[in-house]
């Protein structure tokens, strides 16, 4: 027998609440832990127990499903049975980005994979780069002359011009609606979602694949630019007409092409598993304008996003201003209305002869003094002051920067569209960019004009609301004293008057934030969309309206332009999505037949290269129900070419551990399968098996043939296999283990073992010892970076 190593505990916390369905994750760069807290709950722990945050859905009706941390850790993308993947950032509770995967009740989402693809050109050698430095110095030549050149078009396409801008102001937290209301409303919420592009990430591609009951594969990249939903049938060939669903799937830095495991979507009972490449091409064919253009249009939805909440913001603080005095002026209306004795006259004239004159009508003295009085200019003068100041804000420091932020983006796309001649490369055109920033320019010149008239009218009224309650003191006052004397010698009738007249019935505000009639935008709408120059048609409108005509148009309104925006924006999203997705293919399908019924499975995909084609390499361990003991390991290989998989040849070994039960089965770095196992009496044991190892015995393998497995004993298994004592005591029984690899992010982490109890309250960490699974680390990161 080897000596066995004792592996290290970590973290030990024991969960408030019984974990619904097992789902349990443990961050990849950080030691916080996600799951279900419940059927609807899901909460983040740090590793001492402690609750970081909890998220939960409206009406609490919909369940989580599935969760997984993107390789950064991030976002935690959790699916939910409503049929969407929502992701959680580290900086709030409330889910920053939600991708529509499936319609609720339909479908439910079985999978979630995200993993990281290395695309672009590859840094060289650190190797070869140190000897490099150590023969020019021993040659006595001075190094700071033969610094590496920059790559003046990679550092140009990549130049980061928001970062000089000033940074985009939080939202309030009441007054926004739907699923973004939270979203926007911190400082660092704000920086965690608008972090500028690294160029050291550009040759980064993040990938994220779900799959739902239905057999549908949803391919997004970059946190949230969504590619497509794929469905996959087997071919006639096969000679099955079963339907499948998504249960696992592997990847490699280097390979484009990933690997699907499929299950057989009805029963419960599975002896039968496919396995898929399918090729991303789209992501190694142009990886730098994949990463531009990912990157960017990411940003650009979260830009519109971002002004949509603004709009619905302005919109209410607008509304604000106009509702209380709406109602007090209402009152006086009615007032004059009943004593019948002048006529049309309404409140606004009335207070113009005031001002003019200096005479008040009983009716209009009646209502200042009995009805109005000094507590209702109070709730008037707040209400007017605060909604107009916080729409002045809304515009100067939340509308107009984004705006800016867009124009820029937009900028950026227009210099790809024009690059290219052809639409079906990037799947837009400079045409389909100068329109939506058209539509920006609308909006820039819409947003400064909401800015003069707030501007306007908070000096008007502010005259005007000085002159109201002064008169109000006046008439309920029985005799004119020094004071009231001295503070109607400072009124400034001027701007009273304008006041009355320009803002007391309606303010032109209401040009701008007003409410759209159907019939207007659906016709202002096919006008824009015939080609007519939107920016063309609003600065006609403007005139007109400024001139004092009557213009029944919605061109100049936030919310019709704010919408058009959207969904000029969404075409051109879609065009590129369009455009990936017509590089995306699925390979050569490969059938594995069980003996008995599935019990647990683990996939991993390691890559080779010689000359400009890759060979992908998908190992698939499986653990039966029927042989608790045995591990079946699957090799199946495809050589790559462009980004494209050919024909598959898939071998595979059996190896049955002694007489002790396989709890658990999980592949670690480029070598290690790590099997959890368990004999009577006996420490719980973590063994590692050198899965690539030809002395394994690989055989070619066809759909349904038996092999002889290897039979070891229990002293065999101890003696042939580096083993692992994993220090628990006899109460605790294991029911599911994750691996985690080592990690540098956030400091350094060693490779965890995260190991979850039947009782679903109890969660074990343990620290994996490196040296071990140093040979391994040190070759999955050469190969990282000489590739």
């Amino acid at each position: 027998m080897t000596e066995s190593i004792q592996l290290r505990l970590v973290d030990e916390p024991r969960l408030e609440s019984r974990l619904h369905d097992g789902i349990i994750t443990y961050n990849p760069t950080i030691e916080l832990f996600a799951g279900a807290a419940s059927p609807t709950r899901l909460q983040i722990w740090r590793g001492n127990n402690q609750v970081v945050t909890k998220n939960s859905q409206r009406g609490e009706r919909a369940t989580v499903q599935a969760v997984h941390w993107k390789p950064d850790g991030q976002f935690l993308a959790a699916g939910w049975s409503d049929g969407v993947v929502r992701l959680m950032g580290l900086e709030t509770n409330k889910a920053v980005h939600q991708m529509a995967i499936c319609d609720d009740g339909k479908a439910s989402i079985t999978s979630i994979g995200w993993t990281q693809y290395l695309a672009g050109k590859r840094p060289v050698s650190t190797q070869s780069v140190a000897k490099t430095w150590e023969k020019l110095a021993s040659q006595g030549l001075d190094l700071n002359k033969h610094k590496p050149t920059a790559d003046l078009p990679r550092e140009l396409t990549f130049l980061e011009v928001e970062t000089a801008l000033p940074k985009l102001s939080p939202l309030p937290a009441s007054g926004g609606s739907g699923d973004d209301t939270f979203v926007f409303t911190t400082r660092a919420s704000l920086e965690f979602l608008f972090r500028p592009f690294s160029q050291e990430n550009s040759d980064k591609v993040d990938v994220m694949i779900v799959g739902t009951s239905d057999g549908k594969v949803h391919v997004s990249i970059y946190d949230s630019f969504v590619i497509g939903s794929f469905h996959y049938a087997l071919p006639p060939s096969s000679g099955s007409h079963v339907g499948l669903q998504l249960c696992g799937n592997a990847s490699h830095l280097n390979l484009s092409t990933h690997m699907l495991l499929f299950k057989p979507s009805a029963g419960d009972k599975i002896k039968v598993l496919y396995l898929v490449p399918i090729d991303l091409t789209f992501i190694s064919s142009s990886p730098e304008n994949l990463s531009l253009l990912a990157s960017k249009t990411t940003t650009l939805q979260k830009l519109l996003r971002y002004v949509k909440q603004v709009q619905i913001h302005m919109l209410h603080e607008w509304q604000s201003t106009r509702d209380l005095p709406h109602r007090f002026l209402g009152s006086a209306n009615d007032q004059l209305r009943e004593a019948g004795t002048y006529g049309e006259m309404n409140i606004g004239q009335a207070l113009y002869h005031s001002v003019v004159t200096g005479h008040t009508f009983p009716e209009v003295k009646e209502w200042l003094v009995d009805q109005l009085a000094e507590r209702g200019h109070k709730r008037w003068d707040k209400a007017v002051l605060t909604g107009l100041q916080a729409l002045r804000s809304m515009v100067h420091e939340n509308f107009l920067p984004a705006l800016e932020r867009i124009s820029i983006i937009l900028s950026r796309l227009l210099g790809i569209a024009r690059f290219h001649d052809s639409k079906a490369e990037i799947g837009f055109t400079s045409a389909q960019i100068m329109k939506v920033m058209d539509v920006v320019s609308c909006l820039m010149l819409v947003g400064n004009k909401v800015l003069l008239i707030v501007m306007e009218e908070l000096e008007l009224f502010r005259a005007f609301s000085i002159w109201l309650r002064h008169e109000i003191d006046r008439l309920a006052s029985s005799s004119n004293s020094d004071d009231l004397t001295e503070k109607e010698a400072t009124m400034e009738p001027g701007k009273i008057l304008a006041y009355i007249q320009q803002y007391l019935p309606g303010s032109p505000l209401g040009y701008y934030l007003g409410n759209v009639a159907a019939v207007d935008a659906e016709r202002d709408r096919k006008l824009a969309d015939g080609g007519s120059s939107i920016l063309e048609m609003l600065g006609k409108q403007i005139k007109k309206q400024e001139a004092g005509k009557t213009v029944a148009g919605s061109f100049s309104q936030v919310e019709f332009l704010c919408g058009y925006l959207d969904s000029q924006a969404s075409n051109v999203l879609e065009g590129i999505a369009e455009a990936e997705r017509r590089s995306v293919r699925f390979g050569q399908l490969t059938k594995i037949i069980l003996e008995h019924n599935l019990s647990r499975f683990d996939i991993r995909l390691s890559a080779t290269q010689a000359g400009d084609i890759w060979r992908g390499v998908a190992y698939t361990a499986i653990l039966t129900e029927g042989v608790t003991s045995q591990v079946n390991l699957f090799r199946t290989s495809t050589a790559i070419t462009n980004g494209i998989s050919s024909s598959v040849t898939t071998e595979l070994t059996r190896v049955n551990l002694g007489n002790g039960t396989i709890l658990d089965l999980k592949f670690l770095y480029d070598d290690s399968l790590l099997v959890l196992w368990a004999v009577a009496d006996e420490p719980l044991r973590l063994i590692r098996i050198p899965y690539k190892s030809e002395q394994l015995g690989y055989q070619p393998y066809t759909a349904g043939r038996l092999i002889v497995p290897h039979e070891l004993a229990n002293e065999q298994v101890t003696s042939v296999f580096l083993n692992m004592t994993v220090p628990c005591p006899p109460s605790f029984k294991p029911t599911q283990m994750e691996i985690i690899e080592d990690s540098t992010e956030r400091g350094k982490l060693p490779p965890r073992v995260c190991l979850l109890g039947e009782d679903m309250y109890t969660y074990k960490v343990f620290a994996l010892p490196q040296d071990p699974f140093g040979e391994a680390l040190r070759n999955r990161r050469e190969n990282a970076v000489s590739s």
